[in-house]
């Protein structure tokens, strides 16, 4: 049985791929994760703060002191020029592909335009394979249309393939007005994978302190579904790598999400749930039904029920929104 698929231009062992956690902060746990069938590897995201920070705080240790002795600020060379980032995540990139030999992806959220150029190339000095753009900001303006929103998506794009020669992959919101349009804007502007879909941890409110706090709440296979029907609908539709992400946690929904047309499955929450572990369970289910089913392989899956290939497309559309309701009825 061939278990082996394509993603971002590499070829894959299979289709489960770590999707960004606090899990790939240790070599450790990646090792574990390739022992256990994962194919490859997104690493937590970096986050342009995290540069900005130490370069603010170095520079608050340089500086200390020097107001008295005013020649002595000569001594230090251009912060700017001087100070590449965190060290701890490019060095992360280093060990892991000295460790094991699945594709190792960076996972990237910038503020600035050159914070993602600078340190797209950063990451991929370090070694890594390719590239995940997370972009997350949260358009709070008025004033700000979609289509001011949508082309800040595609500059950052844009500049990072100007920058870089690894593949680069952007991983998508389930927010935008016209998804099918932003996939394809996307894929044209260079995408060579589009990751479906974000998913954005809401705040909380704490009745005790009154305050707003952080809350992270992991996914149920039901999340699955926006992915799932986004998937089938872009499926044949663009170039780019297709992967799914958000509520993938057995091996049948790795099954589900590649009929719809993805190339790969992203796994988290499940992982953090029940650890690295998950990946060998979810490998044996999908391989088991295969071989009841007679697949030889994964390619022979893949697209089979997309919008494009699937005897009632309508079901990926306004129809089954009737249907649903009437089991109910």
């Amino acid at each position: 049985m061939d278990l082996t698929t394509t993603y971002l231009g590499m070829k894959l062992k299979n289709p489960l791929i770590h999707s960004a956690s606090p899990l790939a902060e240790e070599v450790d746990n990646i090792r574990q994760m390739e022992d256990s069938g994962c194919a490859a590897v997104v690493l937590n995201s970096l986050f342009e703060e995290q540069f900005r920070h130490e370069v603010e705080e170095l520079h608050h240790h340089l500086e200390m002191g020097t107001e008295s002795y005013a020649e002595s600020l000569t001594f230090f060379p251009e912060l700017a020029e001087s100070v590449t980032g965190p060290d701890e995540y490019l060095k992360l990139i280093h060990k892991a592909k000295s460790a094991v030999s699945i594709p190792i992806i960076g996972s990237l959220n910038g503020v600035t335009n050159s914070g993602w150029t600078k340190y797209a190339k950063y990451i991929e000095e370090a070694g890594a394979d390719a590239l995940e753009l997370n972009v997350y900001f949260l358009p709070t303006d008025l004033n700000q249309t979609c289509q001011e929103i949508e082309n800040t998506y595609i500059e950052i794009l844009k500049s990072v393939k100007s920058s870089v020669s690894l593949p680069v992959a952007v991983k998508m919101n389930p927010f935008f007005s016209n998804i099918a349009n932003m996939a394809k804007r996307l894929d044209e502007a260079g995408a060579d994978g589009l990751i479906l879909f974000n998913r954005f941890y809401q705040p909380d409110i704490d009745l005790d302190s009154l305050e707003v706090k952080p809350n992270v709440l992991l996914s149920t296979p039901h999340a699955m579904r926006l992915p799932l029907r986004w998937i089938a609908i872009l499926y044949g539709r663009v170039g780019a790598s297709l992967a799914g992400n958000s509520g993938i946690h057995t091996g049948e929904d790795v099954l589900k999400i590649l009929m719809t047309g993805a190339n790969v499955a992203m796994l988290c929450s499940v992982l953090i749930k029940d650890g690295v572990r998950a990946f060998s369970s979810a490998l044996a289910g999908m391989t088991h039904w295969m071989e009841e089913h007679e697949y030889e392989s994964v390619q022979q899956m893949i697209g089979s029920l997309s919008h494009k290939n699937c005897e009632d497309p309508s079901a990926f559309e306004r129809a089954n929104y009737m249907k649903a309701l009437r089991q109910f009825m």
